[in-house]
């Protein structure tokens, strides 16, 4: 395993630990795969999540800019999947705090907890496990901005994009590996349908 593990071992440590699984999957907006992810199955286990934050956080840390204010660096994430991954490059930088956004109900929007306090001009990278859509974490980054901070970077154990998927500008993304999977904007036009797989609906 190198320092920064490469693409090829980030996948192949999710599919031994469970995080990356092969199959006929349907999400909850209807899309089909046949590669399902979920990165909080990996991080359940203490040895994958090191190496995943770990060398997450080292791509950070390659970063002038950002290595310049660690000691005054928020980790920002939606809970609750990018809990784990920020905590973890949290440690692994010596950054000053960890505080996440939520939601009490799925219509209403992203949140801060009561008596997180966001200062003027502090500095922020938001951080998930995944980047799909980008929905969310763009909704993070409007949160941070409006409460007064500065995202600085965005840093994700995997972008697997789906078609339409938000773009950051020029805004520094970090992230140890991209998934390309196939979509399939419905069972119609789904090859694993048309085949009679099996199908098993997920959440994400």
């Amino acid at each position: 395993m190198h320092l920064v593990p490469t693409e090829e071992e980030v996948l192949d440590l999710l599919r031994r630990s469970g995080g990356l699984r092969e199959g006929h999957f349907v999400y909850p907006d209807g899309l089909h795969t046949r590669e399902y992810l979920q990165v909080p199955l990996a991080m359940r286990y203490y040895q994958t999540a090191k190496i995943l934050s770990v060398g997450l956080s080292r791509l950070l840390r390659a970063h002038a800019d950002i290595r310049a204010v660690i000691p005054e660096l928020s980790i920002v994430a939606p809970a609750t999947g990018g809990l784990p991954v920020a905590y973890g490059i949290c440690e692994a930088l010596r950054a000053h705090q960890v505080y996440w956004a939520e939601r009490e109900h799925d219509n209403e929007p992203l949140r801060f907890r009561e008596f997180f306090e966001l200062q003027k001009g502090e500095k922020v990278v938001l951080v998930d496990d995944i980047l799909r859509s980008g929905r969310r974490l763009t909704e993070l980054k409007q949160l941070v901005e409006d409460r007064g901070g500065e995202v600085i970077a965005l840093a994700v154990v995997v972008h697997q994009p789906v078609p339409g998927a938000a773009t950051f500008g020029k805004l520094p993304f970090y992230k140890l590996a991209t998934l390309n999977s196939t979509f399939y904007p419905d069972a119609a036009s789904c090859e694993s349908c048309v085949q009679g797989a099996p199908v098993i609906k997920v959440t994400i």
